[in-house]
């Protein structure tokens, strides 16, 4: 049986967090849409990116430092906002907080945070970005600007990919609620999982903590439409705009002609995800999107590829793609689940290391000048055009 201290791999984690969690908390996490071919079709796109050694080229220990909106950050990745992170262990939310903050890297919060946005924004001092769920009530969308204004957050992803709530059938069949509805069969899972269940217990159930006036129990559909505006379009981001007077980034764009509406419309940054195939389940993997993205808005501003991250190496794929930055969301929550605060910060370590080791096998001692030349051609030429990244999705628990 693997122990933290020696997990190697993110998939490591990911098997430590199934062994840890009651079923249906993992699920939440490692779930995606219906037959959840997005979910496989994100790692499975990444892996066909191959990539090219380059030896004798004298390169010393890789500099991985970033800077991305006027900050600097340690690593060119960061964790993608995760709603009720708390599921994956109790406090999650404040141990990825104080982990950014000690190790210079960006930590995206989620409106359906466990914990609120002013505590993780103190934790991750200075280092946390704000992501936004656009409400149907205008005026709960103007209140959580003006608190995570006030509580110090200057960068906004605002997330878009969810006009309609995603079908996750794992979370259908264990029947999820939030808070918890009691049964015989969540009662059965909790207590062969005494650990998380005394834990949470303690520490309370994940819930809404950014809306402390919801009350009762939803399902997650529930949460979704609670949470989810399907009118919300670019009229209402213009005006959403020019509440903001920080970096605003747009979240969950794949197609170009919206990426390049999305500039025109004075959005300063774009993530490039599928919602870690949470949401539609026929669409394209991110990083096979992200040619098209950068085809169409050049270099005119940041774009940061999110889902499917479980290797350093991706830093580098994306980055030959043109995508400047990348947020991790379940990496760091198969940490948490499998070792609590230990187990976010042996996440970082294993993501980092793999990115300095892959940077290093490239002959690139900084990763801010790869580029496509690093991407490897069969035919031989001076920049990497060998891309398949439409291949049948690996059915395995690795590609997940």
């Amino acid at each position: 049986m693997i122990a933290l201290s020696n997990a190697a791999s993110i998939h490591d984690l990911r098997r430590l967090a199934k062994r840890r969690l009651p079923g249906f908390a993992f699920d939440f996490i490692d779930g995606g849409a219906e037959d959840e071919i997005s979910l496989r079709k994100n790692r499975a796109a990444l892996d066909a990116i191959e990539l090219t050694p380059r030896y004798l080229t004298g390169a010393m220990e890789p500099n991985l430092e970033t800077e991305v909106f006027g900050k600097s950050y340690s690593v060119p990745f960061g964790v993608a906002p995760v709603g009720f992170m708390n599921m994956a262990w109790p406090g999650a939310d404040l141990a990825l907080a104080r982990l950014a903050a000690k190790n210079r890297m960006a930590h995206v919060v989620s409106t359906a945070s466990s914990t609120s946005l002013e505590e993780i924004a103190e934790a991750a001092e200075g280092y946390a970005w704000f992501q936004l769920y656009v409400t149907r009530e205008e005026t709960v969308v103007e209140e959580l600007l003006r608190r995570s204004w006030a509580a110090g957050y200057r960068v906004l992803v605002v997330t878009v990919d969810v006009p309609e709530a995603g079908k996750r059938d794992r979370d259908i069949r264990n029947g999820l609620r939030i808070p918890f509805r009691p049964n015989l069969r969540l009662a059965a899972d909790l207590a062969l999982h005494p650990r998380w269940s005394l834990g949470t217990l303690l520490a309370g159930p994940p819930h809404l903590a950014n809306f402390s006036e919801k009350g009762g129990s939803l399902s997650l559909v529930d949460i979704q439409k609670l949470l989810i505006s399907s009118y919300f379009d670019w009229s209402h981001f213009r005006r959403l705009r020019d509440k903001w007077d920080g970096q605003v980034l747009l979240k969950g764009i794949l197609h170009p002609d919206d990426a390049l509406r999305a500039v025109e419309e004075g959005c300063d940054g774009i993530v490039v995800s599928n919602h870690g195939g949470r949401q539609l389940d026929y669409g394209p993997a991110s990083i096979a999107a992200l040619p098209g993205v950068v085809k169409a808005v050049g270099d005119r501003v940041p774009l940061i590829l999110d889902s499917g991250i479980r290797r350093g190496a991706d830093a580098i794929r994306a980055k030959a793609l043109g995508a400047s930055f990348l947020l991790a969301g379940r990496a760091f929550a198969y940490g948490a689940a499998a070792g609590g605060e230990a187990g976010a910060k042996k996440a970082f370590e294993i993501l980092r290391r793999e990115l300095s080791v892959a940077l290093g096998q490239l002959g690139t001692q900084d990763y801010a000048a790869v580029d496509r030349t690093v991407l490897f051609d069969a035919a031989g030429g001076k920049s990497g055009t060998r891309l398949n990244l439409g291949i049948s999705p690996d059915r395995s628990e690795a590609a997940q």
